[in-house]
């Protein structure tokens, strides 16, 4: 059984600004040395989003359009290949794979995870 390691203060949880957000559109990120894809993710009033997963195993790009996600929004941007990521979608990390966190039922974008 793994044991965590660092314990976080309460404060410093509630520092990372997790979000839910809807896969608008999908492409296949063919810079990348590991399978990815590029997807835009709307959070509501908080706008759109860019970012990269590496999801391939599990999800085609049409299983993807529609899907609600988590991610976390204040990281600062982080240059991927040939495009700028600007969120983290988070996900279950298995041995070949990631299953992506979505929320239990549908939920407004944007909606602040905590």
């Amino acid at each position: 059984m793994e044991t965590p390691t660092n314990n976080l203060t309460w404060q410093e949880f509630t520092n990372v600004d997790m979000r839910v957000g809807t896969i608008l559109s999908v492409e296949v990120f063919e810079e990348v040395r590991n399978p990815a894809y590029i997807l835009i993710i709307d959070f509501g009033s908080l706008g759109t989003r860019k970012t990269s997963a590496q999801i391939t195993t599990l999800y085609t790009p049409h299983d993807l359009i529609g899907k609600q996600v988590i991610a976390v929004l204040n990281f600062p941007p982080k240059q991927i290949a040939t495009m700028m990521s600007e969120c983290l979608v988070l996900g279950g990390l298995g041995e070949n794979e990631v299953t992506l966190i979505q929320p239990e039922r549908p939920i407004a974008n944007g909606t602040r995870i905590g």
